[in-house]
């Protein structure tokens, strides 16, 4: 069922290549929002699955980027430079292009190096599962999930503004913007080391003779603790290999404390444990209770624009996000969210 766009971004047509998890589903809510959009994906069933889905499926890259106004960069991690210079020279200059990886200093890096950062922007929608492949997107999958964009000053700036608006209308979504180094740091903690330590749980859950007996009384704690351990193998390597010294750096971060609290249990200190559980729960509560308030920020929409992309980023860093971008009379106006005084 369409629900339709309206506004500025009515006409759009898009395309999505690799149409996996995040990929189908970036497609599929396009589609559902009435755009123009193909999709390709190099596993030819793939692609049949999706015409049977009622999907423009073409056979090559090269028919699904022709005449497009934004193209979603979706394919596996280290494959994503390349696809970028191939997308960036069949697609005329003012399409802009962006991805949906989960680390983003790489392909940045790589923007910079071959001259497209004037329409390429870095992006990163935080959301998933631990199922894969166009079967298991929906269209609901991204709908209000933070979703990085990592701006840049001059012409790239352009291309931010206009895809914050797309994302925001199409997908509802909290745009967070972020510095490409920034965001793999912040990404190591918030995702990353958190699918080594549910691969470490499971994987000795796997190994131990009591397997069985520990899967048959396995509850919350467990399936809540492990469920990214389902993501498949290949896609889970790529994304520590593409983040890997932010990851190792904080992994040893979360040793420190890990090491803290065997010590007091090797101790027996209840009093060590209570008060290292107790910064933990503080954590956990203010991702349940957070409050926001709510800001408008303008600025020239001509110029070099660095003072935009500083305010951008540093509401970004400060676990802020942008619901709203629209450009007037000369000046964009953002709408914006930060995390209230405690």
């Amino acid at each position: 069922m369409t629900d339709g766009t309206t506004g500025r971004y009515a006409g759009v047509r898009a395309a999505v290549l690799g149409t996996g998890l995040i990929g189908g589903s970036v497609l599929l809510r396009l589609a559902d929002a009435g755009l123009d959009v193909a999709g390709w994906d190099p596993d030819p069933v793939t692609r049949e699955r999706a015409r049977e889905r009622g999907l423009t499926a073409p056979e090559t890259v090269e028919q699904a980027v022709a005449g497009r106004d934004v193209v979603f960069l979706c394919g596996p991690l280290p494959t994503l430079p390349r696809t970028l210079a191939q997308v960036a020279e069949l697609t005329a200059p003012g399409c802009v292009l962006t991805d949906v990886g989960s680390t983003k200093a790489e392909v940045a890096e790589a923007a910079d190096r071959l001259g497209f950062t004037d329409r390429f922007v870095p992006g990163h929608p935080m959301a998933g599962a631990e199922s894969a492949g166009l079967t298991a997107a929906s269209t609901t999958l991204l709908a209000g999930a933070a979703w990085v964009l990592c701006p840049a000053p001059g012409p790239a700036t352009l291309a931010f503004r206009w895809l914050t608006g797309l994302l925001v209308e199409v997908f509802g979504a909290r745009v967070v913007p972020m510095s490409a180094p920034e965001h793999d740091s912040v990404a190591a903690l918030a995702s990353h080391v958190p699918h080594l330590l549910a691969g470490a749980l499971a994987g000795a859950v796997q190994r131990s003779p009591l397997r069985d007996a520990v899967l048959a009384l396995a509850a919350g704690s467990f399936t809540d603790g492990t469920r990214v351990a389902g993501t498949p193998a290949e896609r889970t390597a790529n994304m520590l290999l593409g983040n890997r010294d932010r990851v190792l750096h904080e992994l040893a971060e979360v040793r420190v404390l890990l090491d803290e609290l065997a010590a007091a249990l090797r101790a027996g200190d209840a009093t060590a444990l209570t008060g290292g559980y107790a910064e933990a729960r503080a954590a956990r509560s203010a991702l349940r209770d957070r409050r926001f308030v709510d800001l408008e920020q303008a600025f020239p929409a001509d110029g070099d624009h660095a003072a935009e992309v500083a305010w951008l980023c540093g509401l970004g860093a400060a676990g802020g996000h942008l619901t709203d971008c629209r450009i007037d009379s000369g000046a964009v106006s953002y709408t914006a969210w930060r995390p209230a005084a405690d």
